[in-house]
């Protein structure tokens, strides 16, 4: 199985350090929908975990978290594509529970849905905590410069290894080359 997990946030969508709130904040950053859709196409299942604690703040209900992701799978769809599963911990960052990235809860849970072994498997984010998250399970640390991935580059010293992209747009390049 080709698998490759993604953050939302960042990666997939627009950021914004006041969180994405509604339906109408949720803006794809250009290329990303027809990135998936093309690894989905050639035969990648592409997993999406994504920390989302302003449903613990009250920011915003899990209904409108549910309709985001019904969004990014209705995009990539228009596309020929398919999102995989899509996790997401709700929690937050006092909660102690063992999915908010960088522990490794969600990815764990994307290998066992998949019956998969995470070595070497490309977990793409903009943040230091995604790359945390994916050295914490053996997956290969990516990181695209869109969202805070400009910064994570500057302030960050990354894991040895970290591959580096402008976008996920450019990640699927590389994959499908």
């Amino acid at each position: 199985m080709k698998l490759i997990i993604l953050d939302r946030d960042g990666v997939i969508n627009q950021d914004s350090d006041a969180y994405i709130k509604s339906l109408e904040e949720w803006i794809p950053i250009p290329g990303s929908i027809e990135a998936i859709a093309a690894l989905s196409k050639a035969g990648w299942t592409v997993a999406v975990a994504t920390n989302q604690s302003g449903i613990a703040r009250g920011y915003y209900p899990l209904s409108v978290l549910e309709a985001m992701h019904a969004r990014l799978r209705e995009r990539v769809a228009e596309q020929g594509g398919e999102v995989g599963l899509i996790v997401q911990c709700p929690h937050g960052p006092d909660d102690g529970c063992d999915c908010r990235k960088p522990k490794p809860g969600m990815l764990r849970q994307i290998g066992a849905h998949y019956d998969v072994s995470l070595a070497g498997v490309w977990f793409v984010g903009d943040s230091a905590s995604d790359l945390e998250t994916a050295l914490a399970v053996d997956c290969q640390p990516v990181l695209v410069k869109t969202g805070k991935g400009e910064r994570t580059l500057a302030k960050a010293a990354l894991p040895t290894g970290t591959l580096i992209f402008d976008d996920l747009a450019a990640v699927a390049a590389r994959l499908l080359t």
